[in-house]
């Protein structure tokens, strides 16, 4: 078919033959008759994104927002009514190159202290953790969090509630991932293959948690994060549930008897990195301290497929092309 291709920025276009569209099942073909000329064309033409330049240093949120809805005029892109998550919709972070749209309203600045391994490092886990725990569950100095599964959302919020001032419990089945959540600042670590979790956790705290985290999303740690928490206690949703796994019935009458709070959360909204970014910068928090393992990209289908028994250790990066 004919049409008119911008092929370089404030250029003429060139009118050339290009492939005809196709659709899947559920689209259609339509035969333009017109099409009008306006504003919005010349914005694209002369490339006019207004916050960001060439060789500017920058973090993609993986949950991206298309900036009209009423959701992210309120500031909640990370739940925008039309989003588009990076690498699912359209090519992600495994290609050397990728297309971000509506850049203005979804790209972050990287600070100039901070590397790009280090922004690689604050990528979907850390921030996802960042935005649960101090945004959503407003985790405060002093509380006692319990986090129930130690891979790398979890590792994150262990981290991040220390960081915070609260007093952690890591809760996983593998012992090297407990030692690892020592580390990272957990106060207390409890194998749940050796003892009753639930039970532990309020031992410990005497009463139970005041949040508690599940980063699994399997129905059986759910259901322990929120039995560990104490009254007006607050479970903070991280884990994504398999597709086996959907639907985890909860007990309902402990939610009303304790006045608990469910709080889901996912990924972080773009406005709300600049604290986060401050504080890694300041030495606050430290994203880098979870890597483990530095990987090509050739190696990055076998260390998603390890993710599969939960093989993997805190975070990995690619920074091998």
């Amino acid at each position: 078919m004919k049409a008119a291709v911008l092929e370089e920025l404030k250029k003429p276009l060139v009118v050339r033959e290009v492939p005809d569209p196709t659709i899947d099942a559920n689209g259609v073909i339509i035969r333009v008759e017109a099409n009008g000329v306006c504003r919005s064309d010349w914005h694209a033409w002369v490339g006019d994104v207004k916050n960001f330049q060439r060789g500017d240093r920058v973090i993609v949120p993986f949950s991206q927002g298309d900036g009209t809805c009423q959701l992210c005029q309120e500031g909640h892109h990370n739940i925008c009514d039309n989003g588009l998550l990076v690498g699912f919709h359209y090519w992600g972070g495994y290609g050397r190159y990728a297309a971000i749209p509506n850049a203005d309203f979804n790209l972050v600045r990287l600070p100039d202290a901070l590397s790009f391994e280090d922004g690689a490092s604050v990528g979907c886990r850390f921030m996802t953790s960042y935005y649960g725990v101090v945004e959503q569950a407003k985790v405060r100095p002093g509380e006692w969090v319990a986090v129930y599964g130690c891979g790398g959302i979890g590792l994150s919020a262990i981290h991040i509630a220390n960081s915070a001032g609260a007093n952690v419990i890591a809760v996983d089945i593998m012992p090297e991932k407990l030692e690892f959540a020592q580390k990272l600042g957990a106060a207390y670590t409890v194998n749940s293959k050796e003892t009753d979790p639930v039970e532990a956790v309020h031992r410990l705290t005497k009463g139970g948690a005041h949040v508690s985290i599940d980063a699994l999303g399997i129905a059986n740690t759910i259901l322990n994060s929120i039995k560990s928490l104490r009254k007006r206690g607050r479970h903070l949703q991280l884990g994504i549930a398999t597709s086996e796994n959907r639907t985890t019935p909860i007990p309902t009458d402990l939610i009303v008897t304790k006045e608990l709070q469910i709080i889901g959360s996912l990924g972080m909204p773009a406005p709300r990195y600049p604290s986060m970014l401050q504080m890694i910068a300041a030495g606050k928090l430290n994203p880098a301290q979870l890597v483990t393992k530095r990987i090509s990209i050739e190696e990055a289908g076998a260390e998603i497929e390890a993710m599969t028994n939960f093989n993997t250790l805190g975070v990995t990066v690619v920074n091998k092309w």
